[in-house]
């Protein structure tokens, strides 16, 4: 194995597809919603690399070996009046964990973050997930206990979709 002074991290390109879309089968498989997935690589391909890239990732190596992942969108706060970033996916392979990559790509998008003059920096991780909780907790994040997420998806989302005025 390589030494963590050996992981790189580096954003995510259309020749990365291949890993970016294992990564993510990978995430699902651990969170026991490998169902739930039907990315493929033209769908990452256009909303990744696209015209209009809907979100972006980074990639951790260590060697040519990818050890983890990032995904993050911008996204904008009416109540600061500015601009923050979602963490969409964080994963890190599970022989490389405790050795400091996710804190690695955790500083990475939180730098961008403070680059771009983003004032949030936010994320939702599974309510039975408590090792991330406790890494999350341990980097100063708190949670957001008084906020719950809402999801509209397939049939529901087109619904109220169809409802809107043209």
């Amino acid at each position: 194995m390589t030494s963590d002074e050996e992981v790189r991290i580096v954003p995510g390109t259309a020749d990365d597809l291949p890993v970016i879309l294992s990564l993510i089968r990978k995430l699902a498989e651990y969170e026991k919603l490998a169902h739930e997935v039907s990315a493929t690589e033209e769908k990452l391909r256009a909303s990744l690399f696209g015209r209009n890239p809907a979100a972006e990732v980074l990639i951790a190596y260590a060697g040519v070996e990818p050890v983890g992942f990032a995904v993050y969108f911008q996204n904008f706060s009416t109540f600061v009046g500015g601009p923050g970033i979602y963490l969409e996916d964080l994963f890190v392979v599970p022989e490389w964990r405790r050795r400091g990559c996710g804190r690695r790509l955790l500083a990475h998008v939180a730098g961008i973050a403070v680059e771009r003059g983003c004032e949030r920096f936010e994320w939702a991780v599974l309510d039975w997930n408590e090792p991330a909780l406790r890494f999350y907790r341990s980097l100063g994040a708190r949670a957001l206990d008084d906020w719950v997420v809402h999801r509209l998806t397939g049939d529901a989302l087109r619904r109220l979709g169809a409802g809107a005025s043209p």
